[in-house]
């Protein structure tokens, strides 16, 4: 990624992280259900997305600011920057 229209913390991740586990942390501690999951690029926790009922990936990145996620869901390459409301394909 090396678009000048692409922000800088999307420009920042150089290798995407993903999540094994394929959950939602919160989600398992309370017996939520998720629609999908997201996993942030700072930290590497894997999260449920803002369709989801709890939105704890939101909630994750207003706590923290970290600012970048990418999709956890299989055969999706993307990443998406919270401060700069910016998609950005890998």
């Amino acid at each position: 990624m090396e678009d000048q229209s692409v922000c800088q913390h999307l420009l920042a991740v150089k290798e995407v992280q993903l999540s094994e586990d394929h959950v939602c942390e919160e989600c398992i501690k309370t017996g939520s259900d998720w629609v999908h999951l997201r996993t942030c690029q700072t930290c590497g926790v894997t999260l449920c997305c803002d369709q989801s009922p709890h939105k704890h990936m939101t909630r994750h990145y207003r706590a923290t600011a970290h600012p970048v996620i990418a999709s956890a869901e299989e055969g999706e390459r993307w990443l998406w920057c919270y401060p700069d409301e910016q998609f950005a394909g890998y």
